[in-house]
């Protein structure tokens, strides 16, 4: 695209810029490429302003901003913007050729149930015949059903990023896709360029505090993807969800408690073989299996299916669908070992919540006793959840590791001392800093018909341990303790 196209595509006065080609957009003075345009934000600690000199220097060909400082004057032409972080994913939309418009495109939020019903609606339009890509927490896939990460550790990557994978996910030939939207991604305008199709709205509880202040923050932010839906899927069960009713033009609702949502589930059974329930919804009512353990996750399938009929999906390819889905990496993953051992379950939950929600349905499935290990990140992220998290733990389970989580430059001992102060005076729990040595300690200690849930991590790719980051995969150090312990 030439500069002047994009100032107007930005509608932004061209007269008198260069006729350059742009072949990009970063706000990353670091990710600058010859031929990009830099947009200049000015953040808590940093002003790219500073930076550009030093993105002249590597090739950019343009500026975006919202006004230079006094005195600084710019080796590049500078586009004045009312804001920053809108034009930087305005802009990235417009070189991609704004990709989402070409998809079928269902956005999914909440605190907890999100990356689940994200990979479930994937799975469920793939079923029903949609070429379908994903980008969730967990990574992204195109249609081709491999799943990749990003470079960067975003929950959801910046706009750039965004629009240049949705571009991919149509070059491969997809029709749909499921777009896990954080509040950061939605606060930041990372996903502003996206033309939603579908909002997907799980549950709401604390997290993030630390960017977003307050918990009526945290939730207008949320609230901005079903505000930008033509059409919304609303947990009734929430009871945030009040708020959120008549946003998007045209909404269906889900429960797996309440009788008087559009879709709902009664007869729920936890089985050997997974959660199997009955479906009444406006396709009409079907027996349902789902796979997974976690009664939670009915809500999760009720919310997927509605989403998926929306686009076209048909109550057999949703039945079919349901019952081949094998789950998500880190969520309630199973760790495979032999009848001699205990039972290892990899499971992200990382807020008292949603630990809540992991060890109940455990300890409804557990014949033994039932164990957890757990961490809670440092830094300024919501450090109010680290007794909370050590409370659930010691209250829930019959014993308790506390260990590290990304505690970054946090002191560690600090943190687990926090955890150890939530466990309000009981003594089933111990605290092993190192988390390698913490996860081996407890698959040695526990029995068989025991079952041991390692919290926190789930599919994350990385351990931050101070000012380190090193490769981390819980599933494999799990498996490494299971083969020692035999």
């Amino acid at each position: 695209m030439r500069l002047p196209d994009l100032a107007a595509a930005l509608r932004l006065p061209a007269s008198g810029l260069p006729d350059v080609e742009v072949r990009g957009v970063t706000h990353n003075a670091a990710w600058v490429q010859p031929g990009f345009a830099f947009v200049a934000i000015r953040g808590a600690r940093f002003d790219g302003h500073s930076f550009l000199p030093d993105v002249a220097a590597k090739g950019a060909v343009a500026v975006l901003g919202e006004g230079l400082p006094d005195g600084l004057p710019s080796p590049l032409p500078y586009l004045a913007v009312p804001d920053a972080r809108a034009a930087l994913a305005d802009a990235a939309a417009a070189l991609a050729g704004h990709p989402s418009r070409e998809l079928k495109v269902v956005g999914v939020t909440g605190t907890d149930g999100k990356t689940t019903t994200s990979w479930l609606t994937r799975h469920l339009l793939r079923a029903a015949g949609l070429p379908t890509g994903l980008l969730s927490t967990v990574g992204y896939e195109l249609p081709d059903g491999d799943l990749r990460h990003f470079p960067a550790h975003f929950t959801t990557p910046e706009a750039p990023q965004v629009q240049q994978t949705l571009r991919e996910m149509v070059e491969a030939g997809g029709q749909a896709v499921v777009l896990e939207a954080s509040s950061h991604a939605l606060a930041l305008d990372r996903v502003r360029g996206v033309d939603w199709d579908v909002a997907v709205w799980t549950h709401l509880s604390s997290e993030h505090l630390d960017f977003h202040g307050t918990l009526e923050n945290y939730f207008a932010d949320k609230r901005k993807l079903v505000e930008r839906a033509p059409f919304a899927v609303l947990n009734v069960d929430d009871p945030w969800t009040a708020q959120l009713r008549g946003l998007a033009p045209l909404e269906t609702t889900y429960s797996a408690e309440n009788q008087h949502a559009d879709w709902r589930a009664t007869g729920i059974q936890e089985r050997a073989t997974g959660l199997h329930f009955h479906v009444t919804s406006p396709l009409g009512e079907f027996d349902a299996h789902l796979p997974m353990i976690g009664r939670f996750n009915v809500a999760n399938a009720l919310a997927g299916m509605a989403a998926a009929a929306h686009l076209g999906g048909a109550a057999a390819q949703l039945v079919e669908g349901l019952a081949s889905f094998r789950g998500v990496p880190g969520r309630m993953e199973l760790v495979p070992g032999t009848e001699a051992d205990p039972r290892v379950i990899v499971d992200f939950a990382h807020t008292p919540p949603s630990l809540e929600k992991a060890l109940s349905t455990l300890r409804a499935t557990t014949q033994g006793r039932l164990w957890v290990l757990l961490g809670s990140a440092g830094g300024p992220r919501d450090p109010g959840k680290r007794a909370p998290l050590g409370e659930v733990a010691t209250r829930l389970a019959d014993h308790a590791v506390f260990t590290e989580e990304d505690h970054r430059d946090t002191p560690l001992a600090d943190i687990l001392r926090e955890m150890e102060r939530g466990a309000a005076g009981r003594s089933n729990f111990n605290s092993i800093g190192d988390r390698r040595e913490a996860i081996r300690y407890v698959i040695q200690a526990a029995q068989p018909g025991d079952t041991v849930l390692l919290a926190g991590k789930g599919p994350e790719d990385t351990l931050e341990r101070g000012s380190e980051v090193i490769p981390w995969n819980e599933v494999a150090e799990a498996r490494a303790a299971l083969t020692q312990r035999s």
